[in-house]
């Protein structure tokens, strides 16, 4: 069950050219929503993530329908018709203005959306409307990924139970400020648009914004938070002592996901953290821990269990932070394998792979230069990747 008030769908209408693969999905609350977003930095965005970006700023919206298998990116005027086209047909189906409909999309560039079918699609879609419904949905928004990302969290405000759910899709062109990352999270508590702006923005910054998989970014990211108030007796403020619970709880399901979408990640056969720490300030920290999780030839080593500690000192170096390579230390989970920027004494080669051979591990690179600190989360990069992504559209 979702929060009070929000039902959903998924259903197969034929955008994806597996026969009977999910590939439509459909999120209604039954009372208007405040809402808020994040969307791609990509300078290339799709035309659903226009269409919605534009309708999030008035704060308020019942309908999300979101299609897979195509992202309607890099389709002229024809792309943005079709966005609207989906929300048009989504409001007429359920009886609501076009502007409270948002849509996204995700799947391959460049080639028009069937809306043929998508519009076949929609009335089967909006009967199948539930309560129980979110599962369905959450696999109409898959890809590449392998499995539905999706989880419930439940908190005590001020004697309401308030619910949280959220579901996401993304396994590769994942890099932060969001990339092929589709997140939706529902809430039944009573929230104003500008109070769930500054939520997702604090949020996202240590989750969504802390992952990637392979460095590229989606021209379809895209982040968003409804809440439909079904489940509040009155509104949670930043101020109000009920707020920290709830907030607490939110960032959890953001987490979650997050790492969901990182243990997902296309070909992946390793989660690795990379924390920076010694750091002069946490800027700096932050893109030293992004160029070694970004460098293939460290994720290369990761996917080979080699513990070249070489490449991660040369992705450091070409960062272009400034550093004391004399100064850094480096360990593999809790053992030292570089001193003063030099292979450590002790450090045997036998304990580094042990350390590589788990599924997932921590490397930790001390600058020794302050107290500033950034952890990413990456994968490492397999054969697989390269099998997944050199026959994608196929």
């Amino acid at each position: 069950m979702g929060p009070k008030g929000f039902q959903a769908a998924g259903i197969a209408c034929g955008i994806k050219a597996t026969e009977g693969a999910k590939d439509l999905a459909l999120i209604y609350s039954q009372a208007p929503a405040t809402v808020a977003g994040l969307f791609t930095t990509n300078r290339v965005k799709a035309a659903p993530v226009l269409a919605t970006r534009r309708k999030v700023r008035r704060g308020i919206c019942q309908a999300l329908i979101v299609n897979s298998g195509n992202a309607n990116a890099c389709t002229g005027e024809q792309g943005l018709q079709d966005a609207e086209a989906m929300a048009h047909l989504t409001a007429g189906a359920l009886h609501l203005p076009p502007q409270h409909v948002l849509v996204s999309s995700t799947g391959v560039i460049g080639h028009p959306l069937p809306m043929e079918r998508i519009e076949q699609g929609i009335p089967s879609l909006v009967a199948r409307l539930s309560p129980l419904g979110f599962p369905d949905a959450a696999e109409a928004i898959m890809t590449t990924d392998t499995r539905p990302k999706i989880i419930t969290e439940k908190v005590a405000v001020d004697g309401d139970e308030i619910t949280i759910l959220g579901m996401a899709k993304g396994a590769g062109m994942i890099r932060p400020q969001l990339a092929t990352m589709l997140a939706f999270l529902l809430t039944d508590a009573q929230i104003e648009a500008k109070v769930l702006a500054d939520l997702l923005h604090e949020g996202a910054r240590s989750t969504f914004h802390r992952i990637t998989i392979d460095g590229d970014t989606s021209t379809n990211d895209m982040l968003l938070l409804m809440a439909n108030g079904e489940a509040s007796k009155r509104a949670l403020h930043a101020q109000d002592r009920r707020f920290r619970p709830f907030q607490e709880a939110l960032f959890k399901v953001m987490d979650h996901l997050a790492l969901a979408i990182v243990r997902d990640g296309e070909g992946r056969t390793k989660v690795v953290k990379i924390c920076v720490r010694g750091g002069k300030n946490s800027r700096a920290a932050e893109r030293l821990a992004f160029r070694v999780a970004h460098s293939p030839l460290v994720k290369t080593a990761f996917f080979g269990q080699d513990p070249n500690w070489g490449r991660i000192m040369a992705a450091m170096g070409a960062a272009g932070i400034a550093f004391d390579p004399r100064k850094v230390s480096i360990f593999f989970d809790d053992i030292m394998v570089v001193e003063h920027g030099v292979h450590a004494p002790g450090a045997g080669e036998a304990q580094q792979r042990r350390v590589l051979q788990q599924e997932e591990f921590t490397v930790t690179i001390d600058l020794h230069a302050g107290s500033a600190e950034a952890s990413i989360l990456t994968t490492d990069l397999s054969t697989d990747y390269v099998r997944i992504n050199a026959s994608y559209r196929t």
